[in-house]
């Protein structure tokens, strides 16, 4: 296996990492609950599985 010949400094190894930076996650506004979820994404809004705008399932109540 390859080894380095000398180590590498904290500041040199820092200075590598500094383009790796979390990003905030694009949000949708659904155009009938408007609520925020993710583009391309079904979601759950009061029981109910809303995907690009129209209601797809409801949730069963077990009694």
């Amino acid at each position: 296996m390859a080894h380095p010949k000398r180590k590498i400094s904290k500041t040199r190894r820092d200075k590598r990492r500094t383009h790796y930076k979390a990003e905030a996650k694009n949000l949708a506004v659904c155009p009938t609950t408007g609520e925020f979820h993710l583009p391309h994404r079904a979601f759950w809004h009061e029981g109910k599985l809303y995907y690009k705008g129209k209601v797809v399932m409801e949730k069963e109540v077990l009694a």
